[in-house]
């Protein structure tokens, strides 16, 4: 099998890993709470997390006190960007929320060229402007539909952005398992703090919801494997544009379980999220390949 076929392969399994770890989430939905869930799924997929690290060989904790820092702050915004995309997945419907989270690479893009300089010219620009204008339609503020819920999704994309920028200092030896689980430890640690303050959000688990658990669990595990085996395999530029698959499993499962479907307005962000995100991943391709005399386009 060609490299980039393997590539594309896995990005869409890890999209689809992500989507069934979100739709198992949903459906515990208040069963329990957020904390109890942040809690329970952190220790049961540290534990799978520290299984995998070992197998790969990436369970090495030596870091400098710099790369400690930078990581300690991912798993600051982890903590955030779990909580605000959790509250936003339990009050809105799955392929909503998918939508304007497809808007992290134009936001990813941006930050980039904003805090590290990174160099984008105006045609992607453009798409990232274009695209949050997408990302609008399908918040569609002041309309019927609207709530702060759909808020909580936009700062949910801003602290995912936040999280993968303190990536980009670290060190390349730096295990990405490692980085990991630091994150899912901070989760998990923050979780567990505030069920220490608050003991009434402790709710029984029933049978339906431990299995639900451990299923998510499972899910996000094979998410994070073949999203870090993505990396290894293939082009990014061609493999990249595969994260949009996620958007289309999420439609999927939205309208089998729950009957959600989304609107016109909706459908006209989703597709103008997409084109600008393509459109972005091309001009990242052409950008970076040299012309015949050696310079960069």
């Amino acid at each position: 099998m060609h490299e980039n076929t393997r590539g594309a392969l896995l990005m869409v399994a890890s999209m689809a890993c992500f989507v069934a770890n979100d739709s198992c989430l949903k459906l515990i939905g208040d069963a329990m709470s957020l904390q109890q869930l942040l809690l329970m799924r952190g220790t049961l997929t540290i534990i799978l997390m520290f299984i995998l690290a070992a197998m790969l060989g990436q369970l090495n904790f030596r870091m400098s006190g710099k790369d400690w820092a930078w990581g300690n702050l991912r798993g600051i915004a982890e903590v955030f960007a779990a909580y605000f995309f959790l509250t936003a997945l339990f009050n809105m419907p799955l392929a909503n929320l998918t939508a304007v989270m497809q808007a992290l690479p134009l936001a990813i893009t941006m930050a980039g060229a904003v805090f590290l300089r990174e160099r984008v010219g105006w045609r992607r620009w453009s798409a990232i402007l274009i695209g949050f204008v997408g990302v609008m339609f399908i918040v569609q503020p002041g309309g019927s539909g609207f709530n702060s819920y759909s808020i909580y999704g936009l700062l949910a994309v801003a602290f995912v952005t936040l999280r993968d920028m303190c990536a980009r200092p670290l060190s390349k030896e730096v295990p990405s398992m490692v980085i990991a689980i630091i994150g899912a430890v901070g989760v998990t640690v923050a979780a567990g703090l505030v069920l220490l303050w608050d003991t009434s959000a402790w709710k029984p688990v029933a049978m339906r919801e431990a299995v639900l658990m451990v299923m998510a669990s499972f899910f996000l595990l094979g998410g994070y494997y073949f999203s870090v085996a993505v990396m290894r395999v293939g082009e990014v530029s061609f493999t990249a544009p595969f994260r949009y698959t996620g958007l289309i499993w999420a439609l999927v499962v939205g309208w089998y379980l729950w009957g959600d479907w989304p609107d016109v307005l909706t459908w006209i962000g989703i597709c103008i999220v997409v084109a600008s995100g393509g459109f972005a991943f091309y001009r990242e391709r052409v950008v970076t390949q040299p012309d015949f005399d050696g310079k960069m386009k």
